[in-house]
């Protein structure tokens, strides 16, 4: 299943937190061009190392068909960002 929102958590240098909700087919649709432009990009890559290109796609949907559950959390200094793919 792909992800449907992603949820990031940000907590400032000053203690206060912020939750964001990112829905993921909206933006997808506004990324669209960039995302076509990253595809054939790709594609111009896999084809000038010699790797099959649907075998990287393949590997692509697996790593997509994964994130939902999946939590990543960095933190630097003061500041942390806790994100969540449901």
């Amino acid at each position: 299943m792909i992800p449907q929102l992603v949820t990031v958590r940000h907590r400032r240098a000053d203690g206060r937190r912020r939750r964001l909700y990112v829905p993921v087919l909206p933006v997808v649709l506004v990324l669209s061009p960039l995302l076509l432009l990253a595809v054939l990009g790709g594609v111009v890559a896999c084809l000038a190392t010699r790797v099959s290109p649907v075998g990287a796609l393949r590997g692509v949907g697996q790593v997509l068909w994964a994130l939902p559950g999946t939590r990543f959390e960095f933190e630097q200094g003061r500041t942390a960002v806790l994100v969540s793919v449901r």
